[in-house]
């Protein structure tokens, strides 16, 4: 199986350029090309899909994804093109040779009103402009007429880039106190677990290409549990000083998202059900308290 994984230099994409190596012949593109990658603009969607048409992927992974959830308010052109032309593009080329498409899309398409965990058949309402791009890609792939798979996340974290956890990591050597939001909610997921798991899930659907269409959609694929940015920034300092990441534990004080004004609105309630894509796939999820203490503890020998 020829496998093509766009955004391959990005947080997620760096695990997934590792672990997509079990599963068929990889390659790899980013903005550059450096250190070997297909070279592609995604906001040039003509030059992605002649890449497509010339490379003809069985699979391609689509990590690439304009996050800046803050930035994207004002930046709606830029945010719009790579979330959802990128996704719409990819789906209308590899009709043309039966190919398939796994794509990453977020808990900001809900409204964050709920108090249970939203399902993939819950009402999407996204607060902000990196919500509305995120939906918009998986309305235009699930459009194209592609075999695919929406693997909607939330809260990814990893020790690579710019995300909550190495921004933490950061400012426990800079600051003796932190201020954290303690009244949203979700479940941190660690880049190494989806990676993980996208190719225990890609095998199995692209192992059965008779049932591929029909279990093909939206799923949701988070680690187990639920928490607070404020408890995950406790259980992370706590981890990071056991383990020599951090020489001091900052003190932590809790705050309403009413005292952190920014752009972009946040969902205050963002938790994703997973037991279709645990029933459907026997996807093994581990506790996001689990997952943290496996990153923070092996990642020094990964």
């Amino acid at each position: 199986m020829k496998i093509l994984l766009l955004g391959a230099d990005g947080q997620l994409g760096s695990h997934l350029r590792h672990t997509l190596l079990h599963l068929g012949d990889l390659l790899v593109s980013t903005r550059t090309g450096s250190s070997g990658a297909l070279p592609c603009d995604l906001l040039d969607t003509d030059a992605l899909s002649a890449m497509l048409r010339r490379e003809r992927p069985d699979l391609v992974v689509n990590a690439s994804a304009y996050t800046a959830v803050d930035q994207a308010e004002t930046d709606i052109s830029t945010a719009m093109a790579i979330n959802a032309e990128v996704p719409r593009a990819i789906g209308h080329a590899v009709t043309a040779w039966n190919g398939a498409v796994v794509h990453y899309s977020t808990d900001y398409v809900f409204d964050g009103m709920q108090t249970r965990p939203y399902t993939e058949e819950d009402a999407t309402a996204p607060l902000g402009i990196y919500g509305q791009s995120k939906l918009r890609g998986e309305l235009a792939l699930s459009a194209s007429g592609a075999d695919h798979l929406i693997l909607r996340t939330a809260w990814v974290y990893s020790l690579r880039g710019r995300n909550f956890l190495t921004t933490m990591l950061r400012l426990a050597t800079e600051r003796p106190q932190v201020r954290i939001v303690a009244d949203q909610r979700g479940t941190p997921t660690s880049a190494g677990f989806l990676a993980d798991a996208t190719v225990r899930i890609a095998s199995s659907w692209m192992g059965d290409p008779i049932r591929r269409t029909l279990r093909g959609g939206v799923y949701h694929l988070t680690a187990n549990g639920e928490t607070t940015w404020y408890d995950f920034a406790e259980a992370l300092f706590s981890d990071a000083h056991e383990t020599d990441r951090i020489a001091n534990v900052p003190t932590i004080l809790p705050i309403a998202t009413s005292d952190y004004p920014t752009p972009a609105r946040r969902p205050a309630y963002s938790v994703l059900a997973i037991d279709r894509i645990v029933k459907t796939f026997a996807v093994a999820a581990p506790h996001w308290r689990d997952d943290l203490r496996h990153v923070l503890g092996s990642a020094a020998s990964r």
